[in-house]
């Protein structure tokens, strides 16, 4: 799927980053005919865009972010016919479980906020969660419903996109990694690669977790930290549900091969590093709130951090070079125990096993809330990074949105709470009301 043949030299925009946001961003400014050159250090979504868990849901982890979410519930049907590719698209609802009255509460308010706004969401008891899903055990409270929620496998939908953007005239180029941005009158002028300079007026980052990284690259600093989530695949089994579900516990849906994809809730893991330091005053209430939910741990990254910070380092030379193809250790012992509670859960279906257990990197800001469009300066460049989790599901409505913002200078979607200058502003978007207290 990589471009073949040499580096273009010239385009009209050059996105740093082969995931979702990327992608999208590319299928829409080349379908409108701006030139677009897509540079990604490894493979096409070979970190969290191909990873997660394939939510499409409703279920906004911030009020701010349900106009972006309810876009995206218009679109995703439509994009198997419109990309004419196959990547699993159900659109079979999604269920968030309570399991006892003060998670209910929670998920109580915010589905009154969001009903607000317009969207198909609505609590059940648990007499109601049982005739939705009469396969499912447990002693549940009750749950939150969103029918026209879905899900599809993460990596053939973004790969869909980027193929897509290619038959429209876009050069996606892999194992190309981005490791600098020249400026011009406090303007983007180019971008170097490790395979060359390509001169641009309009850089995108949509590098995911490694967006700082990018960021300094053009004298910005963007705060973000990065937490690790582990995934799991069982063997297939006969066809239970078409809903994805989420709890406290265990997140999981059926791939349309049978098997299970599992998470592990609504626990992560953060690995110390030198990145840690920075901006820790910002993310110091979110920890503070969250500490039961995040497992610590202090090792080889920070050593790792450490080294590639001296100055003889080959990494100051070339940022994203160890970065490439790496993959995140998964935490084992975490996912077979979301085998354990799917069987609580689901005891009449026969799963052996795990088949597969992976990791991926999740981009997390302050707020928890994304970072879209311009920045002040340099000008020409954009953010498209920052999701916390709900990157996948938004993604096609993110390179619409950075589509509108470079050809045509506006988009109809208020932004102001996705801006970059937030952080310095300390106007961060106030946090929603804790589902999982502790």
């Amino acid at each position: 799927m990589a471009a073949q043949g040499p580096l273009e030299r010239q385009a009209d925009v050059v996105i740093i980053g082969g995931g979702i946001a990327g992608c999208t961003a590319a299928y829409y400014l080349a379908k409108r005919g701006a030139k677009v050159v897509l540079v990604e250090k490894g493979d096409l979504a070979f970190e969290q865009s191909g990873r997660n868990l394939g939510f499409v849901r409703e279920q906004s982890k911030h009020p701010v972010e349900v106009p972006l979410v309810m876009a995206c519930q218009e679109l995703w049907p439509q994009f198997p016919k419109e990309l004419a590719a196959d990547f699993e698209w159900v659109q079979g609802g999604s269920l968030h479980l309570a399991q006892d009255s003060r998670e209910l509460e929670g998920l109580e308010v915010i589905t009154r906020e969001d009903r607000a706004q317009g969207l198909d969401t609505r609590m059940l008891t648990r007499q109601e969660v049982k005739k939705l899903v009469p396969a499912l055990e447990g002693q549940w409270a009750g749950g939150r419903y969103s029918p026209r929620d879905g899900h599809a496998d993460p990596l053939k939908a973004t790969t869909a996109f980027a193929r897509a953007a290619q038959e429209h005239g876009a050069k996606v180029y892999t194992h190309c990694a981005a490791e600098g941005i020249e400026l011009a009158g406090g303007a983007v002028s180019s971008v170097v690669t490790e395979r060359g300079e390509i001169k641009t007026p309009v850089v995108v980052c949509a590098a995911g977790a490694w967006s700082p990284k990018v960021a300094r690259l053009a004298g910005l600093d963007l705060p973000m930290r990065v937490v690790r989530a582990t995934r799991a695949a069982t063997n297939p089994a006969p066809l239970v549900t078409k809903l994805a579900f989420n709890s406290s516990t265990i997140n999981l849906r059926q791939a349309v091969d049978g098997r299970f994809i599992l998470g592990g809730g609504v626990i992560s893991d953060y690995d110390i590093t030198l990145e840690s330091l920075r901006h820790l005053r910002m993310f110091l209430p979110s920890y503070l709130k969250n500490w039961r939910h995040i497992r610590l741990h202090v090792g080889t990254a920070l050593l790792r951090d450490v080294g590639r910070a001296a100055p003889w380092s080959e990494a100051r030379r070339h940022p994203f070079a160890h970065t490439v193809n790496v993959e995140p250790r998964p935490e084992v012992a975490r996912v077979r125990n979301s085998l354990k509670l799917f069987r609580a859960m689901f005891p009449g279906v026969q799963v052996r096993d795990l088949d597969r257990v992976w990791a991926g990197n999740i981009d997390a800001t302050p707020d928890a809330v994304p970072v879209l469009g311009e920045v002040a300066r340099p000008k020409g460049f954009l953010f498209a990074t920052g999701f916390s989790g709900h990157g996948f599901g938004m993604g096609p409505v993110v390179g619409i949105i950075t589509s509108q913002i470079i050809l045509d200078a506006k988009t109809p979607f208020d932004l102001r709470p996705f801006r970059y200058p937030r952080f310095r502003e300390h106007a961060m978007n106030a946090p929603r009301p804790l589902i999982y207290r502790p």
